[in-house]
């Protein structure tokens, strides 16, 4: 390994000054944290009838989105089936299911890919990171691409290298282990992240996607537990349930100095699900 980088892999420690959480919460425990039912019920939520061309209704509504009757006219499926579906007395809809239910619900295209991956069990062949160990190949490009910030992660955003300029760019990510971790828990990621509040949507959106992939991942679930017990703001947003495949993407940063820095991310998804992240200045 070139000397310039820094091999920071280290699964399943707890952060600095964290008490290790209990047994995860009902709804990010290693079966319950990818069912069918529970994206469901959160997209019906969301969907209020005037966005469907339906009344409102009269009286109180006991959901602030759609009933499941609602639901499923507009899917065509029986009221009985859906209600299966939801309350996971039956996963494996067919294809024509998913779809029609995808658009009843109104879903983007990560959330129509998730929809299909929890309808699956997996999202196909689980990415695994092995040991923990990076790949060489993505050491080298970790060397090569100098001097542009950049990191080696697994699946779950555990930091498994990362280059000098990284560290720079991310004062202190090294020292949590884990991308995620970092900026729930760490007081300077609020500092270094012009928008805070967008990155860790997003980062709690990736680990959703994750949580279809691999459902019985050890490293998510703990993961999951973990700053759902250290951040009230990560709990709130795990139960939000935002789905968001991690892809290029503007951040602003800002520096030592207090300078605003606007970078774009691109990332290389190697086939076990090990990612470099290569930040590079705007054009």
């Amino acid at each position: 390994m070139p000397s310039s980088v820094v091999d920071v892999g280290r699964r399943g420690e707890t952060a600095p000054g964290l008490v290790p959480a209990g047994p995860p919460p009902r709804w990010c425990d290693t079966r319950g944290m990818g069912v069918l039912g529970e994206f469901l019920r959160s997209r019906r939520g969301r969907v209020r009838p005037a966005d469907v061309g339906l009344p409102a209704g009269v009286g109180r509504r006991q959901t602030p989105g759609l009933r499941r009757e609602e639901l499923a006219a507009l899917a065509g499926v029986s009221v009985d089936y859906y209600t299966r579906l939801e309350q996971g007395r039956d996963t494996n809809p067919g294809a024509e299911v998913l779809h029609a239910l995808a658009s009843a619900l109104r879903l983007g295209e990560d959330e129509r890919a998730h929809l299909h991956a929890l309808a699956r069990g997996s999202a196909g062949p689980t990415p695994r990171s092995g040991a923990g160990a990076p790949r060489p190949g993505l050491l080298h490009l970790l060397e090569a691409v100098r001097p542009t910030p950049a990191y080696v992660l697994d699946q779950v955003s555990d930091l498994l290298a990362v280059n000098p300029e990284g560290e720079r760019l991310m004062p202190g990510v090294c020292g949590r282990g884990n991308l995620v971790r970092y900026v729930f828990t760490d007081p300077r990621a609020r500092d270094v992240f012009v928008g805070w509040e967008g990155m860790a949507r997003d980062c709690v959106a990736h680990l959703r996607t994750v949580a279809a992939a691999d459902p019985g991942s050890a490293a998510l679930a703990a993961l999951v537990a973990e700053l759902s017990a250290a951040s009230a703001e990560f709990a709130a947003l795990w139960r939000h349930y935002d789905v968001k495949v991690k892809s290029g993407s503007r951040r602003t940063f800002r520096d030592a100095a207090g300078n605003h820095v606007d970078l774009i991310s691109e990332i290389l998804t190697a086939a076990d699900g090990q990612r470099l992240a290569v930040f590079r200045p705007t054009p």
